[in-house]
C-alpha cells in the first residue's frame, strides 16, 4: 500500500512539476477550442489556429511526427474551417446546418485511412526514430478524416474524435506528456458532449 501511494505521489509531482509552460499553453488552448467547436462557436478556430502551432513544437521535441506534420494539416482546416462557418453570413441564415455522413464518405473514409496508414507507418518506421509509427500514422489518418467532417458540420466527426482521442491517450502517457495525454481524456467528453449537442441541433433542423 505504502508502495503505491509512493508511486502515485511520484507520479503527480511529475505531472505537476515535469509539465513544461508551453505544454500547458497547450492544453490550455487545445481544451478551449474543443469546447467551443463542440458548443458550435465560431471562435474554436483562431483559439485552435494558436494550439496547433504550440504543438508543432512540442511533437517534434517527443520524435511524434506524424503528429507534427499533422499540426501543419490542422493549420490548413482550421483557417478552412473559420472561413466555411464564417460564409453563411452571405447567405441570410444564421449558420450552416449540421449534416449526417453518407456511405460513400464512410467507405472512402475506411479505404483513406487504411491506405495513409500502412504508407505513412513504412516511411516512419523505415526512415525515421519515430515512436510508435503504425499506430502514430493510423490516429493521424483518423484525425484527417476528423477534421474535414469537423470543418464542414458533419455530426459523426465526433465519433470519429472520440476514438481516435482514447487511443492518444495512451500513446501520450507513453511518451511522458501527461498533461496532453489528460487533455485527450478530457477531449473525449467534449467529443461525446458536442455530438449530444450537434445531434440535438440536428434534429431541429430536420423538424
Amino acid at each position: 500500500m505504502l508502495l503505491f501511494a509512493d508511486a502515485l505521489k511520484e507520479s503527480l509531482l511529475q505531472f505537476i512539476f515535469g509539465t513544461g509552460w508551453l505544454e500547458w499553453c497547450g492544453v490550455f488552448t487545445g481544451i478551449l477550442c474543443v469546447w467551443l467547436a463542440a458548443k458550435n462557436n465560431i471562435w474554436n478556430w483562431p483559439i485552435a489556429i494558436v494550439s496547433v502551432l504550440i504543438y508543432i513544437i512540442i511533437f517534434f521535441d517527443s520524435k511524434l511526427y506524424a503528429d507534427m506534420g499533422l499540426q501543419f494539416y490542422f493549420f490548413g482546416m482550421n483557417i478552412y474551417g473559420w472561413y466555411y462557418w464564417s460564409k453563411q453570413k452571405n447567405n441570410g441564415t444564421k449558420e450552416r446546418p449540421i449534416t449526417q455522413i453518407t456511405q460513400k464518405e464512410i467507405l472512402f473514409s475506411i479505404l483513406g485511412v487504411i491506405v495513409f496508414t500502412i504508407i505513412l507507418g513504412f516511411i516512419l518506421h523505415k526512415n525515421t526514430d519515430a515512436s510508435f509509427p503504425f499506430i502514430d500514422s493510423f490516429c493521424t489518418a483518423c484525425s484527417l478524416i476528423g477534421q474535414i467532417f469537423l470543418a464542414r458540420r458533419v455530426l459523426q466527426n465526433w465519433l470519429i474524435w472520440i476514438f481516435v482521442d482514447v487511443i492518444y491517450v495512451g500513446v501520450y502517457f507513453s511518451k511522458d506528456l501527461y498533461a496532453t495525454g489528460l487533455m485527450y481524456a478530457l477531449y473525449v467528453i467534449i467529443a461525446l458532449m458536442g455530438f449530444i449537442d450537434w445531434k440535438k441541433i440536428y434534429r431541429e433542423q430536420t423538424n
